[in-house]
């Protein structure tokens, strides 16, 4: 029969399994739990940080996505547009950068107005001008015959190009803003106060715009330009001043208007007689003219009647001379020529003796 050997010694010192304590079964059972809702929660987090990812595009405007601040896509595919669902990753993978394309912006000039805020403005009222212009707060510009007056101007403007307006410059609206200002000082170098606040309010306001836009082209913005206004004022510490000479100047208007309408009213006048005086003369040029050859024609016929027996020409043409100028005579008597040879005569009775009333003749 086999002798039983003995276990190794390692085998011998290993301890045997000891019962299990309820406590640490009751945590390990919590922690198995406590892991299966984590995983649930991280995968309902990671399901949601996706979805978020979804996003749509409004009418009036485009999304350009940037990854790690690159834009994806190329040429118009860079634009994501409205009409379907996108996705990109959430933030800070990806950044939407939301583009207005057919919305108006407008910006407003910083420089040459006097210190005021949005609220008065919107309430229409202001602070009160101080003795003097104050250029740390208050803004001017200098015209070409070196006044100072106030001015701002606003542009209205569209996005063209998106692509452009967000990627040319950090910020584009500042870009519009600073070559507003810019055009606002060159252009009111270039006009004199009178004709800032009189007399060329749109060449101003047209100078200022032309250059704005120039700017804007230069500085390829991606953006087009809808309307420039500009208002202006002269510094309120003047503004009676001012009121006094603009009242003077209008003043001087209206009289030389109505100087010019006095002188054209005069001209018209003498040039209406004289036309008149023309017309007169022209007529009774063309009528001494017209009698002038009816009388040669007449002269042209009665020549070979002349000719032909002078002596009876010369007694008809004064027996008809006699008969007109002797409209009224009652009684003409002619007396032919005498057998004797002496010179025939023609006698005129002008005036017979007045009648004697009946009753007289029947008078004894």
């Amino acid at each position: 029969m086999a002798e039983l050997m003995p276990p190794p010694p390692d085998e011998m010192s290993r301890p045997g399994p000891t019962p299990a304590d309820p406590g640490s079964q009751a945590l390990a059972e919590a922690l198995r739990s406590s892991f299966a809702v984590v995983k649930v929660v991280m995968f309902v987090l990671v399901v949601v940080f996706f979805a978020s990812g979804f996003f749509m595009v409004g009418a009036q405007e485009r999304v350009i996505i940037l990854r790690f601040g690159k834009p994806q896509g190329s040429g118009d595919e860079e634009l994501l547009g409205p009409g379907k669902l996108h996705w990109s990753f959430p933030y800070p993978i990806d950044e939407l950068v939301h583009v207005p394309i057919t919305g108006i912006q407008k910006v407003s000039s910083t420089v040459g107005w006097y210190a005021t805020t949005p609220e008065q403005e919107l309430a229409g009222t202001e602070a009160p001008a101080g003795p003097m212009l104050n250029p740390e707060v208050d803004g001017y510009v200098l015209t070409a015959d070196n006044n100072i007056i106030h001015t701002r101007a606003t542009l209205t403007y569209r996005i063209t190009e998106p692509t452009l307006y967000v990627f040319n410059f950090v910020t584009a609206s500042n870009a519009v803003q600073n070559a507003l200002d810019n055009a606002l000082l060159y252009a009111a170098g270039h006009f004199k106060v009178d004709d800032v606040l009189v007399g060329e309010v749109a060449g101003f306001q047209d100078a200022v715009r032309k250059r704005a836009v120039k700017s804007i082209e230069d500085y390829n913005l991606g953006i087009t330009v809808e309307q420039c206004t500009v208002q202006s004022m002269p510094p309120r510490q003047l503004k009676d001043a001012f009121a006094s000479v603009i009242a003077a100047e209008v003043k001087r208007n209206s009289l030389l208007n109505q100087a010019h309408s006095d002188e054209n009213r005069v001209l018209s006048k003498a040039g209406a007689d004289s036309e008149s005086v023309v017309n007169l003369a022209e007529s009774d040029r063309a009528t001494v003219v017209a009698e002038v050859s009816s009388r040669a024609g007449q002269f042209q016929d009665l020549l070979p009647k002349w000719r032909a027996n002078p002596s009876l020409f010369v007694q008809q043409r004064l027996d008809q001379a006699l008969g007109r100028a002797l409209t009224n005579v009652q009684d003409k008597v002619f007396v032919p020529e005498n057998a004797d040879g002496n010179t025939m005569e023609l006698r005129y009775l002008l005036n017979r003796e007045p009648l004697k009333p009946k009753a007289e003749e029947s008078k004894p």
